[in-house]
């Protein structure tokens, strides 16, 4: 068994139960890549047990809090199986749903998403890479009818020294699945789309937009970055007469229109254009159009803190040229899913694009990833996804 031993007073992260140690707070002990090793305090109190990273910043991640724990095979059976029975006691649809939510369900670095019939598994830390095979086992006995398939392929694995990984790790075949969420119809690629083949997190805001689209009856939506047209089939299934949809992505285009066709919508009321979001917006200005609603739903700007400056500018510029295209009374529904950006400064930046926009505008509600995806209390960095559905004055 190795120890890792803490500086002196680095372990009052770790007494509130927050699940990381940075490479800083280490004062002496090592491990091998994702081993795991017990975690004292400067005056030797077994603080828990983790798993070791010596190519991250994140140096250990913890497994439990709990001395006396034996980190073996049962114990991640049962944590994935108190992961999954959490998602049903919610009710959410088990069929489209993510299982495992990292270290909101104390396997740190895990993501475990389910499209039908396959279940995905990312792992994005070093501890997740050197338990996969058995994850993957344990996944098939507790989830017998489904497929394995890894996407081990975000770009965080270079931080924990990981290369990119992607294929089947029980099963084979096909890799396209057909899903439904909130009564449309899509279909996910676990090999090429992206995260893990959706976007399962923004699963209420989508359901929220359509509501909103048929109770303000708003007709008029642009809905950039769009992607699969998540927030396309949204406004068309509350009743927007026009869904402008852009994203810098063809393939990704071509797939938002199948969707719109296969759950029956006139694809003359869902135009899609294929060019820059922010140049887009520019010409859209020009052009004097004006919209009754705006989705911004970018990709992540910010992975970390040290980005945020610059991720700040750029979320402020493409707020900012939303709502001066909105009408008068218009809704902006804007995300950020960047970690290095939390909701306070989120929430800032969007204020500041009304500021230098002319615009007023009312917080209206706030949104998050749904319920499969929870939010540790002790953990406030998993709360990765922001939203602020606005409206002008």
């Amino acid at each position: 068994m190795k120890v890792i031993r803490l500086h002196e007073g680095k372990e009052r992260a770790l007494l509130r139960r927050h699940p990381w140690v940075f490479a800083g707070a280490v004062a002496r002990g090592g491990g091998d890549s994702g081993e795991t090793v017990r975690v004292d305090a400067s005056d030797g109190r077994v603080l828990g047990w983790a798993a070791f990273s010596p190519n991250s910043q994140i140096r250990l991640r913890m497994w439990s809090f709990d001395a006396e724990q034996r980190i073996d095979r049962d114990f991640f059976r049962g944590r994935l199986q108190a992961a999954i029975a959490r998602r049903a006691r919610l009710g959410l649809d088990m069929q489209a749903v993510r299982l495992v939510h990292g270290e909101s369900d104390g396997l740190p670095g895990c993501i475990v998403d389910r499209y039908g019939g396959i279940v995905v598994l990312q792992a994005l830390a070093a501890g997740i890479e050197r338990i996969k095979p058995m994850l993957a086992e344990l996944l098939h006995e507790l989830l017998p009818q489904v497929r394995i398939y890894e996407r081990s392929d975000a770009g965080v694995r270079g931080l924990e020294g990981l290369q990119p990984v992607s294929g089947w790790l029980q099963g084979e075949g096909e890799t396209r699945v057909d899903i439904a969420e909130n009564g449309l119809r899509y279909g996910v690629d676990v090999a090429t789309g992206h995260k893990t083949g959706f976007y399962l997190d923004q699963r209420d805001s989508r359901a929220r937009f359509a509501t909103l689209v048929r109770e303000q009856r708003l007709r008029k939506v642009l809905n950039c970055y769009g992607y699969t047209g998540g927030f396309t089939l949204a406004a068309l299934a509350g009743g927007a007469k026009q869904v402008l949809t852009v994203d810098s992505s063809a393939p990704a285009l071509a797939q938002a229109e199948a969707h719109v066709r296969l759950n029956g919508f006139d694809t003359a009321r869902a135009p899609m254009l294929d060019a820059d979001v922010n140049a887009t917006l520019r010409r859209l200005r020009e052009e004097g159009r004006r919209f009754d609603a705006i989705v911004l739903d970018p990709p992540k700007l910010a992975p970390t803190a040290a980005a945020a400056a610059r991720a700040a500018r750029a979320y402020k510029d493409i707020n900012r040229l939303a709502l001066t295209l909105l009408e008068p009374g218009g809704w902006l529904f804007t995300f950020s899913c960047s970690g290095g950006i939390d909701a306070t400064l989120f929430q800032s930046i969007v204020a500041g694009a009304a500021l230098d926009a002319g615009v007023e505008a009312d917080i209206v509600a706030r949104a998050a990833a749904g319920a499969d995806h929870p939010l540790l209390l002790s953990f406030p960095e998993g709360e990765y996804l922001k939203g602020l559905l606005l409206q002008t004055r």
